[in-house]
């Protein structure tokens, strides 16, 4: 009978473990379970104590059972503790969510947490544990068991194996990347699970060891899919993000291994015990069964295809004139590619203002919108805040909707569509309250903005930031509020947009509604940046459509896009309304980790395009950088510096080759902006003189670049894009004859467009350039050498 003095240790190991962190984690995101300091409560909701009832309950039994099992060799019970883990934040997942493919996926992103926490606790409990006599145990039939494993991977692949990090040509078994990635994928994770079931199994007897073969076997299928995508999909690239690749790959495999590996261990036990003798029918039973499952999983990538979100979407067709996401781009529905080009406007914001005497804002006019018609931009993403609209609950502030809506026909009145940006940093506006008490490695912090006071609910958890606005136990408290809908929070944000897309839903120059800005990951991800998430766009989509708004509704994934350069995003088919665009906010080699922590890029601002379009590409939409620039700080003058013209060159010309439109950040910025700081100046792209508040020479270098000639509406689609200033080289198709073709040009001086397969063409003059209109059928082109 084994002693229980191994089991006993790495117990306690692994309960001092988890409080220890607790302690050291301020902000309760790093730790295995970690403690903000928001209190839970029933009134909150279950999910407030899963951490505590279900993922530590879990984590310690299973750490018990698996020393007990696995614990005679290091690497067995390091293999044994990393899933002890995986298994953990599977159950609080499941727990929060019900939703088992949800749960199984979100195992992998506790990956980090488990493997340094496994080895840990394995190497005390190895030191401390006891002698041990290590046996190895007679294994047949691995290959069996390895079949079933690789069979299992397409009939359950779930949300594994999906996102940006998949390249194309990388194996993955999921019946709709096609036969041929399915049946590579089904042998390399057959030849790597027969040796780590085989190895695993003759170490650790029973279910357990085929459950960690599976474990360790989807960890290597991960290592051969990061290798096979660093040589197909761009390389290094001057990033670091084939690292990154290794880890999420690794990390999807790993959780699938977790997930469905007891499948394998039971069935290994059950082979195990059948007759021997080949007369006996028992004797095939496990071969005919694997390979009926095999058979199955090659029938499922043959003849069922998996359904795209556009198959599944209902084509809401809208009316003349509102603009509408039409396969990978957005169109005007009379057969015109539209590109919105401009930046944000933040002057309707309710920021908190560090200093009374210094105004957090600047005032809206009708100058900032003829300035950006001077610059070409055709689309001013228009930031608000629930604050302000609605400080009461259920109730619209009238004066605030008053200024929006002038906001929205002085916008039209030069040409500029708007799209209405639920914007919040922080989650709301609200600073550390006197007397705040900071955990060591967080720090007191101002407010930003976001939501009324009556819609955010921190659980005592206290208002301080590590690193930034975006780490704060408050702040993510109050998202996991949000996410989870204690006190209907959710959903009163989602009535309020049904409310306020009702005063626009005539509008054909309000573009659509981006229903929130830079959604914080709360203190559960991905539960809640994926599936919660995904339910809160639908239940705003629902209330958007209700009331007759038919624009186009503006995603965006989780903050973590901005701070890593990519992101899972909400669960595809979270929605069945079409008319959607994924926006994420393109910061690669800005105000991503990176830059803070000064390393080399996550990820290039060049490959953070293909990324963001392949992560559109399985919303079936259109993509749109809602946000974008900061590159580089400007002098004590307010001055431009190279690094930031260069970046946005290289920026400039990703985006045109990939034919797509964005909001650069910002148009204006008051000194007394919590996102500027109390200093010198205002730092966008209009200036401002914090002194005596009078304007600044705006940046020139910057605007030089976002002014250049591009087509704001081309008949049918864009194939080729390519510009700098005035220069253009344009071309595009047209199935059927449009007049729609709309050309800005920079700068006094006429240009001399040559063109090929258009007709009536029209040069007009227009403060700060040109349009050039003609119409299209077939093959056209646009060229402009000044």
């Amino acid at each position: 009978m084994k002693s229980a003095r191994r089991p006993t240790v790495a117990f306690a190991t692994m309960f001092i473990l988890v409080a220890l962190q607790a302690v050291a984690d301020p902000t309760g995101l790093l730790a295995l379970v970690g403690f903000s300091g928001a209190v839970p409560a029933l009134a909150t909701g279950f999910w407030s104590f899963t951490p505590y009832i279900v993922f530590l309950p879990v984590l310690l039994g299973l750490t018990w059972w698996i020393a007990r099992r696995a614990g005679d060799r290091f690497w067995t019970l390091s293999a044994g503790l990393t899933l002890a883990v995986l298994i953990a934040q599977a159950a609080m997942a499941l727990s929060m969510t019900g939703n088992v493919l949800q749960a199984g996926w979100s195992a992998g992103f506790a990956t980090a947490k488990a493997i340094p926490a496994a080895l840990f606790v394995a190497a005390i409990t190895r030191w401390l544990g006891g002698k041990s006599k290590p046996t190895l145990n007679p294994v047949k039939r691995s290959w069996l068991a390895a079949l079933l494993f690789a069979s299992l991977a397409p009939i359950l692949s779930g949300l594994w194996w999906t996102g940006a990090v998949y390249a194309p040509v990388m194996p993955t078994p999921r019946p709709d990347t096609g036969i041929v990635s399915v049946l590579v994928s089904m042998l390399l994770m057959w030849a790597l699970g027969t040796w780590c079931i085989g190895w695993m199994r003759a170490r650790v007897p029973g279910v357990l060891g085929g459950w960690l073969g599976v474990l360790v076997a989807g960890g290597a299928f991960g290592v051969v899919q990061a290798i096979v995508g660093f040589f197909v999909d761009r390389g290094p690239g001057g990033d670091i993000w084939p690292l990154m690749v290794s880890y999420i790959t690794v990390a999807d495999g790993m959780a699938f291994g977790a997930s469905t590996g007891w499948i394998v261990g039971i069935f290994v036990l059950l082979v195990d015990a059948a007759p021997r003798s080949h007369a006996s029918i028992w004797a095939r039973a496990p071969q005919v069964a694997v390979a009926s499952i095999a058979a199955l999983a090659i029938g499922a990538s043959l003849f069922a295809p998996g359904l795209s979100v556009a198959a599944q979407g209902k084509k809401n067709i809208p009316s003349a004139g509102i603009l509408r996401a039409t396969n990978s781009h957005i169109s005007d529905g009379e057969g015109n590619q539209v590109l919105l080009r401009g930046a944000n406007v933040n002057q309707l914001v309710d920021f908190y203002q560090p200093k009374a005497d210094v105004p957090a804002t600047r005032p809206l006019t009708e100058t900032d919108f003829a300035g950006m018609a001077a610059q070409g931009f055709n689309v001013s993403r228009l930031n608000i805040s629930w604050s302000a609209l609605e400080p009461t609950r259920g109730t619209l502030n009238p004066e605030y909707l008053q200024k929006i809506t002038q906001a929205v026909d002085l916008a039209k009145k030069y040409g500029i569509y708007t799209v209405l940006d639920m914007h919040q940093d922080g989650w709301w506006n609200g600073p550390s309250e006197p007397g705040t008490s900071c955990r060591p490695g967080t720090e007191l912090m101002w407010g930003y903005d976001g939501a009324p006071t009556w819609a955010t609910h921190t659980d005592q958890a206290p208002r301080c930031q590590f690193t930034g606005r975006d780490i704060s136990p408050a702040g993510n408290r109050a998202f996991q509020n949000f996410y989870f809908d204690t006190d209907g929070v959710q959903s009163a944000l989602a009535s309020t947009w049904g409310k306020l897309a009702s005063q626009f839903r005539d509008e054909p120059m309000v573009a659509g509604f981006d229903l929130l800005n830079e959604p914080g990951f709360g203190e559960t991800a991905p539960v809640t940046t994926s599936h919660l998430l995904g339910k809160f766009y639908a239940k705003a989509i629902d209330e958007i459509r209700a009331v007759g708004a038919q624009q186009i509704i503006f995603i965006e994934p989780s903050i973590f896009w901005s701070g890593l350069g990519f992101d899972s995003g909400p669960t595809p088919g979270f929605t069945k309304d079409s008319n959607i665009v994924y926006s994420p906010h393109l910061y690669a080699e800005s105000i991503t980790m990176d830059r803070d922590l000064g390393i080399p890029a996550l990820v290039s601002l060049e490959r953070q395009f293909i990324l963001a379009q392949r992560n559109a590409a399985e919303y079936a939409a259109p993509l749109w950088s809602g946000e974008y620039g900061y590159w580089g700080a400007a002098d004590s003058q307010g001055g431009e510096d190279e690094e930031s013209l260069s970046r946005l060159r290289r920026y400039a010309n990703a985006e045109d080759e990939h034919r797509l439109g964005s909001a650069y950040w910002v148009w204006k910025q008051a000194c007394g902006d919590p996102q500027n700081g109390i200093g010198p100046y205002g730092n966008a792209l209009m200036m401002q003189d914090c002194i005596d508040g009078a304007d600044l020479p705006p940046k020139a270098g910057l605007l030089k670049i976002l002014s250049r000639a591009y087509p704001q509406a081309t008949p049918g689609i864009i194939t080729s894009l390519k510009a700098e200033t005035a220069s253009l080289e344009l071309a595009g198709h047209s199935p059927a004859n449009s007049c729609g073709l709309r050309v800005w040009f920079p700068g006094e001086n006429q240009p001399n467009p040559q063109v090929t397969g258009l007709t009536g063409t029209k040069l007009t003059k227009t403060p700060g350039g040109w349009i050039f209109t003609a119409c299209a059928q077939g093959n056209y082109s646009v060229s402009n050498k000044p």
